[in-house]
């Protein structure tokens, strides 16, 4: 249906329904035509009808539903699922998408080309799609919304230059790429405001604020890896820390020693915990802020990415009255969320639960937490000391750090407690000539260890660009030969029909072609065999072998692989993680 059968019914409805007289129709039109503005814009402005009370006529003639989105503000991740260029074509947004749903709001839903378009995309993207009726002032308010945060801080450059440059050192550039180099400078509260609310926004996990000879760039960690998203003009660098230092109540007079801070705070109705690090550099301090969704509650080891059998495995273990568990793996590699989501498990009004952290990282009810405090004096050691007589049943110790507290955990476990703690190890037996190095007695350490686990994180696919891909005949080989040893039920459980997928990349997920992050895991249960080589000291490989084979061990490599056969990730990012 073209633009003058969607007049048409407009007008056969209105004088039909005794609306508008064919006069102020006529009159409507004429000055549409001549303003060159829609015809319903006209009728608004000449307070002919109310927004909502067109939006119901459109609703009834076209029979869709009608939505109102003049208090909506959809983010950009959403919006750009539908391209810029096609939502002002068609007037036609992407107001909210769930799961393979998506929202469409048109202003003309009689146009069969927008309908065509976006049909066309959602079947690109194995989207179902919902259409709306908006009306064209609520189209406008979102198609603001395109690249608002670029909008937002390019305006703030010109009050900040104006306050704080000596010189324009990007005027010769052409105005693209002035904007790229330049688009950060609002007075200075403005823009701390806005980096921050950006990497929320993206769920970004940290910023890095960073100085540099010529300028400063800003970088988000978003699933591990590092972006540049801004740079910053020399001249505001040191303004933008001292901003991010009176929020945290640091010490703007101290530049030459690290410093440690925390800023709360509510963004789009989320509680956001900012942990601030400074840490002095050669001529300026650099910042990192690690971004905690408080308010995002807890995962749980399921929704992390652990396999049916893990899970199994772990509720397994720490359901024994005492003992010690260990996680292993580098930092950032999620162990600190994993020992929370068994912690919420784990809580209840029978228990006593207490915890040493630093910092802390979720906050759960019904746990006691506590943080160590190096600078007064308040170690792991001293704080695992103190907890033993809390009166615990159950204690997570951040890390083990040294040779004390090694001895103090488990001495715990042999007292009665259940004790979880973390090692940097790079895989789950590591962790036992580690703790054997930290003067753990082996004897002791081989009766009260219960398990120990060992994780990394891996990018999931993007499920909106995701697609097949057909590995080179040496990699597949490489692939066959690590799976061998896997147990057959353990492939089982994830796919009977194995297949590689990679992301093609997609508005949806930035086009990185990954969206959010899964756990890829190995659990060592320590059983009598590895009890008697743990005791004895006697670290023969094939006995170690022929232990793991036992209990149907899975390598982490074995596990990333099984998963990106299952279509969670791609064997790229698998050999990326594990470096192989």
């Amino acid at each position: 249906m073209n633009e003058s059968n969607y007049l048409s019914k407009i007008k056969e409805y209105l004088l039909t329904n005794h609306l508008i007289d064919e006069v102020k129709f006529r009159a409507a039109q004429v000055k549409s035509e001549r303003s060159a503005r829609d015809l319903e814009e006209v009728l608004l402005d000449d307070k002919l009808f109310s927004e909502r009370e067109f939006n119901d006529i459109k609703s009834k003639i076209f029979n869709l539903p009608g939505v109102d989105l003049s208090e909506r503000e959809a983010s950009t991740k959403i919006l750009n699922l539908l391209p810029q260029k096609v939502a002002d074509n068609y007037q036609a947004v992407i107001f909210e998408k769930q799961d393979n749903k998506v929202k469409v709001g048109l202003v003309n839903p009689a146009n069969f080309l927008a309908h065509d378009a976006i049909d066309f995309l959602a079947k690109q993207n194995g989207w179902q799609v919902d259409y709306y009726v908006i009306s064209v002032y609520d189209f406008r308010r979102l198609f603001k919304q395109y690249g608002s945060y670029k909008k937002e801080l390019s305006s703030a450059l010109e009050s900040a230059e104006e306050k704080f440059a000596v010189k324009d050192t990007t005027a010769d550039l052409p105005a693209g790429e002035q904007f790229d180099e330049r688009v950060k400078t609002a007075p200075v509260a403005k823009i701390v405001s806005v980096i921050i609310r950006h990497a929320v926004d993206g769920k970004a996990s940290d910023i890095h604020i960073e100085p540099g000879r010529t300028e400063s760039r800003v970088r988000y960690r978003v699933d591990g890896v590092l972006h540049t998203s801004l740079n910053l003009p020399t001249y505001l660098h040191n303004t933008v820390v001292s901003r991010i230092k009176v929020m945290a109540n640091l010490r703007l007079d101290e530049t030459r020693l690290p410093q440690d801070g925390r800023i709360r705070s509510q963004i789009d109705g989320k509680n956001i915990d900012l942990r601030i690090s400074v840490l002095p550099m050669l001529n300026s301090e650099k910042v990192v802020i690690r971004v905690l969704d408080t308010s995002a509650g807890v995962p749980s080891l399921k929704a992390l990415g652990f396999s049916d059998q893990h899970v199994a495995i772990i509720e397994r273990n720490i359901k024994k009255p005492f003992g010690v568990i260990l996680l292993t793996g580098p930092t950032g590699s999620g162990k600190t969320t994993t020992l929370c989501s068994v912690l919420t498990t784990l809580k209840s009004e029978a228990s006593n639960i207490t915890t040493l952290e630093d910092p802390i990282e979720y906050y759960i009810d019904g746990v006691n937490q506590s943080q160590v405090n190096p600078e007064v004096g308040f170690t792991f050691a001293d704080g695992l000391r103190a907890i033993l007589r809390q009166d615990p049943n159950i204690i997570m110790v951040g890390e083990i750090r040294d040779s004390e507290t090694a001895e103090l955990v488990i001495h715990a476990g042999l007292t009665g407690h259940m004790v979880f703690s973390t090692l940097h190890t790079n895989n789950a037996w590591g962790a036992i000539p580690r703790m054997i190095d930290m003067k753990a007695e082996p004897f002791l350490l081989s009766s009260i260890l219960n398990l120990v686990m060992a994780q990394r994180l891996v990018r999931k696919l993007c499920p909106d660009c995701r697609q097949e891909e057909t590995l080179p005949p040496a990699l597949l080989e490489k692939i066959a030969k690590e799976l061998a040893g896997v147990p057959q039920e353990y492939l089982e459980t994830f796919t009977k029909n194995p297949k590689f997928f990679h992301g093609k990349g997609c508005a949806s997920c930035n086009n990185t072609g990954y969206s959010g992050r899964a756990v890829i895991a190995e659990l060592l249960e320590i059983e009598q065999d590895l009890r008697d080589i743990i005791s004895k000291e006697n670290f023969d490989s094939q006995a170690i072998e022929a232990a793991f084979k036992k209990q149907k061990y899975v390598s982490l490599l074995q596990d990333g692989i099984v998963k990106a056969m299952s279509g969670l990730t791609s064997i790229d990012e698998i050999m990326r993680v594990m470096q192989t």
